[in-house]
């Protein structure tokens, strides 16, 4: 992936006169977490090396080379992104967004799914390590009503339809075995798969984990549930696992910071030769960041 070259001083992106703002720095961190304007620094570090704009032959501290960044704070973590940068978040303002990671994708007797498969492992071990910081766990998925089949749009509706398939003939249809009907609430090809159902289940009973049901591609298509949610808890960094094209990219048009785990997702481009390349290159380099369940799992806190 083409790496952005590190800047050459300190610079913060957004308004300085809000609490909606970033800070990148020349050693490589970008500051997500929104708790020090770079004129608060500026002034900070001014005042402990007893230097200021006033006094004779003074250099601006941000030009001078030196290293100067906030104090990893309680409650934020540092984590490594891809482009040899790291990112601080504030874990109270974060959550981790799960996608379709369904029976219906997944299930051996439903579909053949690799690459999505590969992705149940490492949130298995990651999960838990966000949980325990604080991260809000939201398990994204559909699960239709018989009142919102009527409302889905002719494009969406053929595009799940599989007539020739054991996978059934749209949404609603009728599933081999004790599957149910496609995508609907409460059968059981909309539970997650395998193991994730138990992680959910765990989170669910600790209060840290919240099921949010969609009924499009995005979760964020409209002002649905998932922004409901992301706004009531002041949520303004996500992590995305899962299939997460649709939500990612609309996350980033709604302003939210866009974290993609490389290892944990799975898109419709996936089984499209240079596909899955496509969306890391995009989501590394223009929506948002990319990172791995590794990485978070080495991420620097108090």
């Amino acid at each position: 992936m083409t790496s952005r070259p590190l800047v050459p001083h300190a610079i913060e992106y957004g308004d300085p006169t809000s609490n909606n703002f970033w800070v990148e720095y020349p050693n490589g961190l970008i500051d997500l977490s929104r708790s020090t304007h770079l004129a608060e620094l500026k002034r900070s570090a001014e005042k402990q090396l007893n230097i200021g704009p006033d006094q004779p032959g003074s250099q601006d501290i941000f030009e001078t080379g030196a290293t100067i960044t906030p104090t990893l704070l309680p409650g934020q973590l540092e984590v490594p992104v891809s482009g040899n940068r790291t990112i601080r978040v504030d874990t109270e303002k974060t959550a981790v967004v799960i996608i379709d990671m369904q029976n219906f994708f997944l299930h051996k007797d439903l579909r053949e799914h690799p690459k999505g498969l590969a992705c149940v492992d490492p949130l298995m071990k990651v999960v838990p390590f966000l949980r325990e910081n604080n991260v809000k766990v939201l398990w994204v998925n559909w699960g239709l009503t018989v009142t919102e089949l009527s409302t889905i749009p002719p494009a969406l509706i053929r595009g799940f339809s599989k007539h020739t398939s054991p996978r059934g003939g749209g949404f609603g249809s009728a599933l081999p075995g004790d599957f149910g009907k496609l995508l609907m609430r409460g059968e059981k090809n909309s539970d997650l798969y395998g193991p994730l159902q138990g992680l959910y289940e765990e989170g669910r009973d600790k209060g840290s984990d919240v099921w949010i049901h969609k009924n499009r591609m995005s979760g964020l298509w409209d002002q649905g549930l998932l922004e409901n949610f992301l706004k009531e808890n002041g949520t303004r960094t996500i992590f995305f696992a899962g299939c997460v094209l649709g939500t990612y990219i609309d996350a980033y048009y709604k302003g939210y910071d866009c974290i993609m785990l490389e290892v944990c997702i799975s898109t419709a481009l996936s089984f499209v030769e240079g596909g899955y390349e496509n969306v890391i290159y995009n989501a590394g380099n223009s929506y948002g960041f990319v990172t791995s369940t590794e990485k978070v799992l080495k991420s620097k806190r108090l």
